[in-house]
């Protein structure tokens, strides 16, 4: 997929083993409760129009990454179609935003809330009297626990992707009459609204083998404005009908086809008027947004420079037969004339064509926000050299994120800020810029980090298939930099925390003669004794003297340690659309490249990026994104919770590919899961990300764009950013009528 998303969000939650006790959190440099999350950087842009505008009928053909292997967003299998599907057809008791926020779903629910949390947390849902399923039963108990028990994970013969959330349930009862669910708490839960959304049928989750297979092709009961007519595999394509037994405002589109289309495909199904709406790649954009460009209002054609005018063809095809007689009248050669001539044909087809495809363009328009989704720069530190935090953070401080985002967003038109959180984005109740855990970006400390490390520049390097690159091993084969700089949880260093980047700070001001930015010993990564080195493992005087000039070119010098240069294995997908990638990944090793750090890129084919590099651990650097969650205390903290040994003796990471974790983060994380004061759970999710920057596992640079190409005259469907489309208001404008589109983007930085 473009930008590489982590596939399905629903992955299956790690058992997480804490030590006893709470650990003690001293303050934490970076935002408190009391910094706004401002604003989203950028408003949906959906050519959003009332439902009076909106003509009843029609078809709307959709572009969609693949068709489904399931329809149960539960199962491990489920992918973006899957939650599209369940979106249009399926009862949410919540649905999100324009600010990424919870909010209840009327359609559905009348009211919901915590009526006591002594000696249990009890929440009582009150449901809209009309809501009923498809086949005309109301939506009731039942069908809450249903997914409850096949969602616990007490029951292994469900093939659940995962419990969050449900296994904190101790029971589900009716309440005061059929319409009032009950649901008892065995713990507190804090994001208690991210249940029963989307909320399948009992007869979907009643058994296993319903949940297992029931609704992997088929949805045959179903709650919202549309439902489920076929899922066709030979036409790659999922048909979804209005809902006659819908109660809500009702559908203006008769039809949804979902139809699976490759990207690199996209713009020619425009081209040929086989679709109305389709997210696409940076890459592709400037061809439609050429196209929508003003018309010359004499002739209704494109302003386009004079070769791409009917009127160049004419004058090509009078020069060519101009050329052909003024060659055979002089005894030239015709053959070559001819060529010539063809040549010029062939031209004025391509022109044609380009005519002809931008024509057809010109009946689209491109909307564009910011999803709700970062990519971040993964560093692997299971072992080798980022097994070594120190390491890891020269890496972090050499990147210049601002310009990273600015590579991606703005030549695209939106704000090119950086990601400040692991664990929001701005404008969501979360979001606090915790970088400052880490640092601004600064060469001069990482190259100072680099030689805390070990690492020297312009040291000797052994040839290949002599001793390897990366952590020592122990005698029981455990790494020795990995242990040295992680210790235990309290050793993480903040800055601004404590003083135990000091020694690093005094090496670089020894020397107040030297004014030049690698000159100092601790950037060079010189160490000195008794006219003798051995703690790089250096030959006896292979250092000079403190206060020798360094011999020309040592500079653009490689680190090394241990006889092997730092080089590190950047891994990439090689498939279409993903070149906004690959450039990002050239300016990142061109960053790394400034402070002595090499890397190997690697391309490999987009369907085994993630499943044999990223999840196998397979890498040293990598970038992939991560969706921003409504619940990030639930959904996030398998993605930075400590990896554990697991019974078999693996480890056990969840969906933590980088490997870097410690117990504070998932205590921190647990304590927000359980506090109902939406404060307190704030502060601690702000701390663990401060917590989660200063590891220097994963590095956010900025948030992915949202592209889509959508009819001009299709309304309420686009780029939705944060916000779950309505799928009932979606359709085609009245002839006359205009939709509204977004006011430009706010730049403004979010506040912190």
């Amino acid at each position: 997929m473009s930008h590489v998303g982590v596939g399905p969000r629903a992955v299956m939650r790690s058992v997480a083993f804490l030590t006893a006790g709470v650990l003690a959190v001293p303050a934490l440099a970076g935002c408190t409760s009391e910094e706004s999350a401002g604003k989203p950087l950028a408003a949906q842009d959906v050519g959003a129009a009332t439902r009076a505008s909106v003509s009843d009928g029609g078809t709307l053909r959709w572009a969609v990454d693949s068709v489904p292997d399931t329809l149960n967003t539960f199962q491990s299998d489920a992918d973006a179609t899957t939650t599209r599907v369940a979106q249009a057809v399926l009862p949410s008791m919540y649905r999100m935003d324009e600010n990424g926020s919870p909010v209840r779903n009327p359609d559905y629910l009348e009211s919901a809330e915590v009526v006591d949390t002594e000696p249990k947390q009890v929440v009582v849902y009150k449901l809209n009297q009309q809501a009923v399923w498809s086949d005309g039963r109301e939506i009731g108990a039942a069908d809450f626990a249903a997914q409850w028990r096949a969602l616990s994970g007490k029951d292994s013969a469900y093939w659940t992707a995962r419990n969050a959330g449900y296994d904190r349930i101790e029971k589900i009862e009716r309440g005061a009459d059929d319409l009032e669910v009950k649901v008892t708490f065995s713990r507190p839960y804090a994001d208690w609204k991210a249940l029963f959304s989307p909320l399948y049928p009992k007869d979907v989750m009643g058994t296993p083998d319903a949940f297992n297979d029931g609704a992997r092709r088929s949805l045959k009961v179903t709650a919202g404005p549309f439902t489920v007519k076929k899922v066709d595999t030979k036409a790659d394509q999922v048909v979804l009908t209005g809902n006659p037994r819908w109660w809500g405002a009702p559908a203006k589109l008769d039809k949804i086809v979902l139809r699976a289309v490759p990207r690199d495909e996209r713009v020619s199904e425009l081209v040929a008027g086989k679709l109305d709406l389709a997210e696409i790649d940076p890459e592709t954009a400037d061809e439609v947004t050429l196209a929508a460009a003003p018309r010359d209002p004499a002739t209704g054609t494109p302003l386009m420079g004079p070769q791409g005018s009917p009127a160049a063809g004419a004058q090509g095809r009078s020069a060519a037969e101009a050329l052909r007689s003024w060659a055979v009248a002089n005894g030239s050669d015709e053959e070559a004339a001819e060529e010539e001539i063809l040549a010029r044909e062939e031209r004025r087809e391509a022109e044609a064509k380009a005519a002809r495809r931008q024509k057809a363009l010109s009946g689209f328009e491109v909307r564009k926000s910011l999803e709700p989704a970062y990519t971040q720069l993964a560093l692997n530190g299971s072992g080798g050299p980022l097994a070594d935090e120190r390491v890891r953070r020269a890496v972090a401080r050499a990147l210049d994120r601002e310009k990273l985002a600015e590579t991606v967003l703005k030549p695209l038109g939106l704000p090119a800020e950086p990601v400040g959180s692991h664990l929001a984005l701005s404008g969501q109740p979360a979001y606090a810029d915790g970088s400052g855990a880490l640092g601004e970006q600064n060469a001069k400390e990482a190259r100072a980090l680099l030689a805390d490390a070990g690492w020297v520049r312009g040291g000797p390097v052994k040839k290949d298939g002599e001793k390897a690159a990366g952590a020592e091993k122990d005698e029981k084969g455990e790494d020795k930099e990995k242990k040295k700089s992680e210790g235990d949880d309290d050793g993480t260093y903040i800055v601004g925390e404590d003083n135990k980047n000091a020694d690093s700070k005094n090496a670089d001001s020894k020397n107040p003669d030297d004014k030049s930015d690698g000159g100092t010993d601790r950037e060079s990564g010189e160490k000195h004794s008794s006219g003798k080195n051995t703690a790089q493992g250096g030959a006896p005087g292979a250092y000079a003297p403190k206060g020798t000039a360094a011999p020309a070119g040592s500079v653009a010098a490689p680190l090394a340690k241990d006889g092997k240069a730092l080089t590190l294995r950047f891994v990439l997908p090689s498939g279409p659309g993903s070149e906004t990638l690959r450039t990002v990944a050239d300016r990142i090793t061109d960053m790394l490249k400034d402070i002595g750090i090499g890397t190997e890129i690697t391309k490999v084919p987009d369907e085994s990026y993630f499943k044999d590099h990223i999840a196998a651990g397979e890498y040293d650097l990598a970038l992939y994104s991560w969706p921003a969650s409504a619940f990030p205390a639930t959904d996030a903290r398998p993605i930075y919770a400590k990896p554990v040994p697991a019974a078999d003796g693996s480890l056990n990471v969840a969906q933590n590919y980088t490997r870097v974790g410690t117990d504070q983060v998932d205590q921190l994380f647990d304590r927000a899961m359980t506090t109902l004061d939406q404060k307190e759970a704030r502060d601690l999710l702000r701390k663990a990300d401060s917590r989660i920057w200063a590891a220097a596992g994963s590095i956010p640079l900025y948030q992915r764009p949202q592209l889509t190409v959508a009819r001009k005259n299709l309304a309420n469907a686009g780029a939705f950013g944060f916000e779950t489309p309505v799928y009932e208001d979606m359709g085609f404008l009245e002839k006359g009528a205009q939709g509204s589109r977004p006011s430009a983007p706010s730049t403004s930085s979010p506040s912190s």
